[in-house]
């Protein structure tokens, strides 16, 4: 099986090129052989490649900074994952794409968000992630679009890399303790695409278009039970030896002001990925102990 894997450097991708291993030839170009705000260049590497599968790990993820760049969020967002599809349904390739718990306004008063509840994005960030499941859809291709949350790891930018910096720096921290998740380790994300992948390839066959046809959707991904981000914060900062005394202080939102305004509540079920898929994401607690264990 031929796989083209887009957006290798960031923190599902990094942790794909290791857990695709072994399912297929991959082609994992980088950013300097494949520009997303390039809609020319997308079609010709998949046509190139005539990939069985494309994952779309990349995306443009500076939540703030997309109210400031809301051209380039959306070109990158919402515009490539749609030519990526029309790329693949001319190449007979399947498609894997990443999306966001900020589809969601967190205003529903009770449980997780679920598949067909409405989005209702507040920012442009999840505008333009809601724009580019919406152009995948219309494309009408084996697809699986895998919305998560929280997305941390031990590398790139994130916000348990970036409250471990400035804890063993000795600073005081304000941590908002009301816009409420699922915290969800990157390498989960990715062993769970793995298990996916695997499940739908056929041993004597490998019509694997034809079996992501069946369950072809939007399904969430993310790890399970819920927290805010101070609960996340005071979890993984106990961990830690350098950090473990580090004075945290929880605030409400409406005390830490940013550009871009955040669902307060954006718990995602797992309960359609693990029915049709066979999916069990583990506890966000528990996730979290196997990062910082293989860090």
């Amino acid at each position: 099986m031929r796989i083209l894997l887009i957006g290798k450097n960031g923190q599902i991708g990094w942790e794909l090129q290791r857990e695709l291993e072994g399912l297929g030839e991959i082609t994992a170009p980088g950013r300097e052989e494949l520009d997303l705000c390039d809609t020319v260049q997308i079609r010709q590497i998949v046509n190139e490649v005539r990939p069985d599968l494309i994952v779309n790990a990349a995306a443009y993820t500076a939540v703030d900074k997309a109210e400031e760049e809301p051209e380039l969020a959306m070109a990158i967002n919402g515009t490539a994952p749609g030519v990526l599809a029309e790329a693949a349904k001319k190449t007979g390739s399947a498609l894997i794409h990443y999306s966001t718990d900020y589809v969601f306004d967190g205003n529903k008063t009770s449980g997780a968000y679920r598949e067909e509840d409405t989005p209702n994005p507040l920012n442009i960030y999840g505008k333009t992630k809601l724009a580019g499941e919406q152009a995948i859809t219309r494309q009408g291709i084996p697809h699986l679009i895998l919305r998560t949350s929280g997305i941390y790891g031990s590398r790139g930018k994130n916000f348990m890399l970036t409250i471990l910096k400035l804890a063993k720096e000795g600073k005081e921290l304000k941590i908002v303790n009301d816009q409420v998740n699922s915290p969800t380790w990157c390498g989960a994300v990715a062993l769970a695409t793995r298990q996916i992948i695997a499940s739908l390839v056929d041993p004597t066959e490998k019509q694997f278009s034809e079996n992501m046809n069946k369950v072809s959707g939007i399904y969430q991904l993310s790890c399970g039970d819920e927290t805010s981000w101070y609960g996340f914060a005071q979890a993984f900062l106990g961990h830690s030896k350098e950090t473990g005394h580090a004075k945290i202080i929880p605030i409400p939102t409406s005390e830490y002001p940013t550009p871009a305004r955040r669902p307060l509540r954006s718990v995602l079920s797992n309960a359609k990925i693990e029915r049709v898929l066979g999916i069990k994401m583990p506890l966000w607690d528990e996730a979290l102990k196997q990062c910082l264990e293989k860090k």
